[in-house]
């Protein structure tokens, strides 16, 4: 068998050491003779497993007690409703429009109230953070929504916007745990798991617990409210076991590596060695603002489509897989998430010189 370097957006790379742990209790999970795919979610043994997870993550992260840890399905798209179904009291909230998730969020929300586009990077196809200083934020919106890290478009949040005291609302799910969070500056933080976590099916929620009540509109979907969710312990209905489980096992891995400060270094050391090349390539060149640049997901190009396809393809062949950009886009993206070696952004480099240099 030989890995590739896996570049991909999501679903991503998963860490070696928690795959072959994986595959070694996959018919028999810790001594009781079955695989997690095939024992119930209200079983002793699986209990074990989402509780470990959820003390895990809260380690992670310092979760304060009074936010409360959902594991849901439906991925982060399905909390593009569950987030207004939940908080527009108003039926009003403030939308920062950074990239492609952003403004499905934000389209979504319109359904069930009034969202209001506060700011937004569209007018240079979202290849910068803008300004939220002094954002013109409605006093009666029930919160401010931002995407923190922009997977397609390859920007982050560096700065918090200024909420003006209203709830800010944000979707990790491509900078999930690569660095400390302060979870107090939250009322809602929350990740699909697919793209530096777990694997795909599963989103948590972290939700500060006076914004879980039953004060929701009477069409509000059953699966779709908080308080459903967090009164049963994310067990309402059977969840997504294997993601879970195999979630539970990265927060491990990432214990077991130093925590998201270590994380944190190790993925600043990744981005400087491909965003210091590109800062030097003749051909290659990076397309988002310097300073709003994501050390998760760095999207670059070169000046034609053709020389585009061509190091696409040769870099597929040589083991570098996954490094088209999104379809909305264009070019090439690399995703260097915390399952990433550094050897493998090194060598990625390390080709893309070579690449040059015959081009």
């Amino acid at each position: 068998m030989s890995r590739v370097y896996n570049f991909s957006a999501g679903p991503a790379v998963l860490p070696e050491e928690v795959l072959k742990q994986a595959a070694a209790e996959m018919l028999d999970y810790n001594g009781c003779g079955m695989s997690i795919n095939e024992m119930s979610h209200r079983s002793k043994t699986f209990d074990n497993v989402i509780q470990t997870a959820e003390q895990d993550i809260r380690d992670l992260m310092n979760i304060p007690d009074n936010y409360k840890v959902l594991f849901l399905q439906g991925g982060a798209s399905q909390q593009f409703a569950a987030i207004p179904l939940n908080l527009m009291k108003n039926k009003k909230a403030a939308y920062i429009i950074t990239g492609q998730w952003a403004k499905k969020a934000y389209q979504e929300a319109q359904k069930y109230g009034e969202a209001i586009e506060v700011a937004s990077s569209a007018d240079k196809t979202f290849s910068y953070i803008p300004d939220c200083s002094d954002l013109d934020i409605p006093e009666d919106a029930d919160y401010v929504y931002i995407c923190e890290n922009n997977t397609i478009y390859g920007t982050k949040f560096k700065t918090l916007p200024n909420t003006k005291g209203h709830i800010l609302v944000s979707d990790v799910s491509s900078c999930f745990l690569s660095e400390p969070v302060d979870v107090t500056k939250y009322g809602v933080i929350y990740g699909g798991v697919q793209k530096n976590v777990g694997p795909a099916g599963l989103v948590i929620s972290i939700i500060r617990e006076d914004l879980i009540t039953d004060d929701v509109p009477s069409y509000t979907p059953t699966m779709l409210k908080w308080k459903t969710q967090a009164d049963n312990g994310s067990l309402y209905n059977t969840p997504n076991c294997w993601s879970i489980y195999m979630c539970g096992l990265v927060f491990k891995w990432l214990k077991e590596q130093g925590g998201l400060e270590e994380m944190k270094k190790r993925n600043e050391a990744k981005a400087k060695i491909l965003y210091d090349y590109l800062d030097q390539s003749k051909m290659f060149k990076g397309t988002v603002r310097p300073e709003d640049r994501s050390l998760m997901n760095v999207p670059f190009v070169t000046d034609s489509e053709e020389l585009n396809a061509k190091f696409i393809a040769e870099a597929t062949k040589a083991g570098f897989v996954s490094l088209k950009g999104h379809r909305t886009v264009g070019g090439m993206r690399a995703s260097i998430y915390n399952a990433m070696p550094i050897e493998g952004v090194q060598k990625l480099v390390d080709f893309m010189d070579e690449f040059e240099k015959n081009n």
